[in-house]
């Protein structure tokens, strides 16, 4: 079989494979910081592939993941939206909008409420989310006592869930693309593919639609969410150990006397969102002309200076270092794992049991699984789709439901993972480390994962 011949064409080390990811899981839960693991696991695998040569390969393998295309786009694009977050709070217009919503939000399930539909409305990519939305509602939330990490649940799981489900975003772009390439959709045909796919994304349905039932206790809190609501109760909503996250945010203050605009937090965001469309869903380039449009605006209208506008600007970008670095090492793990073979050793392992009835359910499994252990969502499934391309046209298998089970398997990816990008981006703009944010979230996540499963073995 084509499949077959194709996975044992890509070289892997077996069950050993595994240990660099597997020593990241143990020491991230261990220490509760993610940095410190990635970088272990991915010195491992070094050592694993080169030995005494390690010192020299682990150089060249910083150097090359430097240079990674994605890892430069995601380093500018957060980077942009730190310093965009840096005018908004020093301008006086975060607190604008934020004394608007404080007057029509009456009760904690309100402020939620309004938390999750900002969180569906900036739908164009889950950055823009993550980023925007923590900044913006974390002192609504403290006011009604909701610990940042509650804040950070809602709002990741209407992150990559809502990117995912509405196909005008940058995840329909970049898997609609890959379809066309793997033979799932004809040329020019790729969203059109992906859209067919989108009535089985179980899991991003189930994650977006659990949140409201979490916020009002129809889903009751869950294990570290329940002690972090409980410490929020009493009055400290920010988690012990994430001091140094708050303090980073108080970096920038609002310039005394300013005259506070709403609209100048509302239109750079309606204009953030109309760019990515007019820019084809090009996230970069709109994040790039907002933020210039904004600092220039600023400029025309005096409300800061020259030197002021611009040193926001830098200190805003320097707002998202610590969230960088943790992605810089989570891209080490990566490029690890590829030399390593992981995903295709996992691929060999269950293709002999995957057939049409099967493959939708397998193939959330076992690539949700992947997704979660090693934080990519995106990368690992360029190694993977061909596979399961050739597998689903093999076993006739339906074709939508494949595309609903594949992406389904890494937004699970992108929301559980302990240091996936989107939970460190979430974690940083709501107050509250990575680990923190994770480890409360994961109940609800595994409880969507489970329930997806279930519709996956039914469909089937």
């Amino acid at each position: 079989m084509e499949t077959a011949d194709a996975l044992q064409s890509v070289s892997h080390m077996g069950p050993l494979s595994l240990i660099p990811t597997l020593l990241v899981l143990v020491i991230a839960v261990w220490i509760k910081r993610p940095i410190e693991a990635l970088l272990a696991g991915a010195i491992m695998g070094v050592i694993m592939l080169n030995g005494t040569a390690t010192v020299g390969a682990f150089a060249d393998m910083a150097v090359r993941t430097l240079q990674d295309d994605d890892l430069a786009w995601i380093i500018l694009v957060c980077g942009g939206m730190g310093s965009l977050i840096g005018l908004f709070i020093r301008t006086g217009s975060l607190h604008a909008f934020m004394e608007r919503v404080t007057r029509r939000v009456t009760t904690r399930f309100g402020a939620l409420l309004a938390t999750w539909l900002m969180g569906i409305a900036l739908f164009v990519d889950d950055y823009l989310n993550s980023i925007t939305v923590g900044a913006a509602m974390r002192k609504i939330t403290d006011k009604f006592k909701i610990s940042r990490e509650m804040l950070a649940y809602v709002i990741d799981s209407t992150a990559a869930p809502v990117s995912v489900i509405i196909p005008i975003s940058t995840w329909a772009v970049f898997f609609g693309t890959i379809l066309v390439d793997v033979g799932m959709a004809e040329e020019g045909h790729g969203i059109m593919a992906y859209i067919s796919g989108i009535p089985y994304m179980l899991y991003p349905w189930i994650a977006v639609l659990m949140v409201p039932l979490v916020a009002s206790g129809k889903i009751p809190l869950l294990g570290p969410m329940k002690a972090a609501e409980l410490r929020a109760a009493g009055g400290q909503s920010i988690p012990p150990g994430a001091e140094h996250i708050h303090k980073a945010h108080l970096a920038i203050q609002e310039r005394k006397g300013v005259n506070r605009k709403i609209s100048l937090f509302v239109l750079p965001l309606l204009t953030l969102v109309g760019l990515t469309l007019y820019f084809d869903l090009e996230f970069l380039r709109a994040t790039i002309a907002t933020l210039g449009l904004t600092a220039l605006a600023v400029l025309v209208f005096k409300i800061l200076d020259l030197h002021d506008t611009f040193d926001t600007v830098i200190e805003g970008f320097k707002t998202m270092i610590e969230p960088l670095a943790i992605i810089f090492a989570a891209y080490m793990l990566k490029d690890v794992n590829g030399s390593l073979g992981l995903t295709t050793y996992i691929l060999e392992l269950t293709q002999p049991f995957m057939t049409a009835q099967t493959l939708p359910f397998i193939v959330f499994g076992v690539m949700g699984l992947i997704a979660f252990a090693t934080g990519s969502s995106w990368g690992m499934f360029v190694i993977a789709l061909p596979i399961i391309a050739e597998l689903a046209i093999a076993t006739d298998a339906n074709i939508p439901l494949i595309i609903g089970a594949t992406l389904s398997a890494s937004t699970f990816g992108s929301h559980a993972c302990l240091y996936a990008d989107a939970t460190v981006l979430t974690a940083q703009s709501c107050g509250c480390t990575s680990i923190q944010h994770a480890l409360t979230q994961l109940p609800y996540a595994f409880l969507a994962a489970l329930l997806s499963l279930i519709g996956f073995a039914f469909l089937a």
